[in-house]
């Protein structure tokens, strides 16, 4: 009887131990750094959220500065992040790429400085700042993105060389009313993205974008009805250089500012980037949207091709995971 009871005991301890816990459910997590909220920290909210979740979880952030720097790892799906004001919630690291690591003493390099890196897939950020707060002492990331159908809704993303990283060929971004600032190549990486309403300023004469879109994907980098600005005294400012060959950006409907280059293209100082870079715009005003002077082998694309350029279309006709859950 002792050793039914023994065994039991254990089955029941086996099973306690792979029992659901208390957060395995869609109910909302919320964060506060002043100790309000169940969590101080965003990376515990994150650390109890379930594996492979088919519910969509939100972590609400409260107003606050959070110097975390943190990763939503590719067995998370379905979490939203939102915080309470954008302007007021922020998230903020300081890596850059020319911190000596500790272990080899050698430089931390560029992929390794994000504030954010997201693994996960069908993520959401919205009405927050993910922010890079280190001196301009070399490339540092404010967001690097791994994970497919990644969502972000009025966010501001801050940084000054690379701020934006969207780093794997073939996943689909979406950012919505979002503000973007950097000095340059802030908005770089292969992914397939797409900007809409965003508000893009510049913080030195240098460049906003550089694509490594891979030759075989059809598009790299979309900007519809964009802003462009700039500092006071940023007044050579181009759109673009292909970081790999076959890189894609497409600026349409956009208000490029008068610190836009009259070339507007750079090659990147190789020749041959010229025949195959994918430089693109379509019915863009303001100063810096002037025609007579730009690069020869960008293309204006006619009214037929653009009104092709849809949501749709460079998501392979699945848009659902673009309208953010109320």
């Amino acid at each position: 009887m002792k050793r039914i009871l023994s065994i039991l005991l254990f089955a029941c301890t086996i099973c306690s131990a792979y029992a659901a816990n208390k957060y395995d459910n869609p109910d909302t997590l919320f964060v506060s750094r002043d100790g309000t909220a169940e969590f101080r920290n965003i990376d515990d909210a994150i650390e109890v959220c379930r594996a492979f979740m088919e519910y969509h979880k939100v972590i609400f952030v409260k107003k606050g500065t959070y110097k975390e720097k943190l990763i939503i790892p590719s067995w998370l799906t379905n979490i939203e992040i939102c915080g309470e004001d954008r302007d007021q919630t922020i998230i903020t690291y300081d890596d850059h790429a020319n911190i000596k690591l500790p272990t080899t003493g050698k430089p931390m390099s560029t992929f390794r400085t994000y504030t954010l890196k997201i693994e996960g897939t069908n993520i959401t950020l919205k009405n927050i700042t993910i922010e890079n707060n280190a001196a301009r002492l070399g490339q540092a990331v404010a967001l690097h993105t791994e994970g497919d159908k990644l969502l972000f809704i009025n966010c501001r993303f801050l940084g000054h060389q690379d701020t934006i990283y969207t780093g794997v060929g073939g996943t689909r971004l979406y950012f919505k009313d979002c503000y973007i600032e950097g000095t340059t190549d802030f908005i770089f990486g292969p992914s397939t993205a797409w900007f809409e309403n965003c508000t893009i300023k510049s913080k030195a004469n240098s460049y906003v974008t550089a694509a490594s879109t891979p030759a075989d994907q059809s598009y790299g980098y979309i900007f519809n009805h964009c802003k462009l600005i700039a500092d006071n005294g940023i007044d050579k400012v181009y759109l673009g250089r292909p970081w790999r060959p076959y890189a894609y950006t497409i600026f349409m409907n956009c208000e490029l500012g008068k610190h836009i280059r009259p070339e507007g293209w750079h090659n990147w100082g190789k020749k041959d980037n010229e025949s195959t870079a994918r430089y693109l715009e379509y019915n863009n005003t303001g100063e810096g949207a002037d025609k007579s002077n730009r690069a020869v082998w960008a293309k204006q694309l006619p009214k037929k091709e653009a009104q092709k350029i849809t949501p749709e279309t460079v998501f392979n006709q699945e848009t659902k995971w673009i309208v953010p859950i109320p």
